[in-house]
């Protein structure tokens, strides 16, 4: 049985067309030859709702019930998402994070997943349903509810591809995939065809919201084969895996910036970067474009500049088009 595991955010689920779009990918895949699994969000901005719902009644209330309350929002979208598919006449079943066998630690608010016991799961696939599961959740030692912190849905979609030894666990957002840069600050950004889990793990350590810094560690750790896509186009998106920069050759993979205060900082992520170079190569273009560097720091792996506030976003448009080709 060839598995797919399909992650989709709550931007991606926020209305019932846009479930009904996502069932349709669901069924594309299923006739594409896969046993399908869902793992769902709850709708954009639910989460926040509730949290905001239980403050009316109290402002510290307690984290078991806390976790109680925020996994309802994955619930719904799960049996949402079962009802848009059956209604387009296919077989399918919501599981909640206890039903689809998912063991966490005691935290609750930020839990991690101990293991997974895909039985259930393995049991309605066989039964030709497409599985939807719901995201950030699981359930304790103690039989308690408890959630898996911010991103925790792609936690639960790389879990369970390991459990299931899925071929491909693809994470849907309302972007296309990963780019160099981001194409807001920079238009000739491009969107890379793959890209390593170490380079996205920088990313998400500088606070580009690529995806949760935890599933991705997760996926390297186990071998996951990731696809980062679009939910709304029908590219390829990003495959994400163990794909290194090959001998001594520098090599800036991505970039990121983020301000704070009076400063910009940038970062260059990529391989081999303290090769010879590379320091005066970024130097001479800070330079040729009028910015003053106020700090750098060089890393294998990573650089990080910090500059002026204005001068963030014109140094990133310099930097990108001066390494990258």
């Amino acid at each position: 049985m060839r598995i797919i595991v399909m992650k989709f955010g709550g931007s991606s689920l926020a209305e019932p067309e846009k479930i009904r779009v996502m069932a349709e990918r669901a069924l594309k895949a299923r006739a594409g030859g896969f046993a399908v699994v869902m793992t769902v969000s709850a709708p954009a901005d639910l989460t926040d709702d509730l949290v905001a719902l239980s403050k009316l009644l109290t402002q510290a209330p307690e984290p078991r019930e806390q976790d109680a309350l925020l996994a309802t929002g994955e619930n719904i979208s799960a049996a949402l998402m079962a009802m848009a598919i059956q209604a387009r006449g296919a077989k399918a079943g919501s599981l909640s994070g206890v039903q689809a066998g998912i063991r966490t630690g005691p935290r609750h608010g930020d839990a991690g997943i101990i293991s997974v016991n895909p039985a259930r799961i393995l049991r309605e696939l066989k039964k030709g349903k497409i599985v939807v599961a719901a995201g950030f959740q699981g359930v304790n030692k103690a039989g308690d509810i408890a959630t898996l912190g911010r991103g925790g849905s792609d936690l639960t979609a790389v879990a369970l591809a390991r459990a299931l030894k899925a071929e491909i666990c693809e994470l849907y957002t309302d972007v296309k995939g990963v780019y160099t840069a981001n194409p807001a600050v920079v238009p000739q950004a491009k969107m890379m065809r793959q890209v390593s889990y170490d380079a996205v793990m920088e990313l998400a350590r500088c606070g580009t919201e690529v995806r949760q810094l935890r599933a991705i560690a997760y996926a390297k750790e186990h071998r996951i084969p990731l696809r980062l896509r679009s939910s709304f186009e029908n590219g390829e998106g990003t495959l994400v895996g163990d794909f290194r920069c090959r001998g001594a050759k520098p090599e800036v993979t991505c970039f990121s910036i983020r301000k704070s205060g009076d400063s910009a900082w940038l970062h260059l992520i990529g391989a081999n970067l303290k090769a010879p170079g590379i320091k005066s190569g970024i130097r001479a273009t800070a330079a040729a474009a009028g910015h003053r560097l106020r700090k750098e720091i060089f890393a294998p792996d990573k650089i990080t500049l910090v500059t002026g506030f204005r001068d963030g976003a014109p140094l990133l448009k310099a930097l990108h088009k001066a390494f990258i080709r």
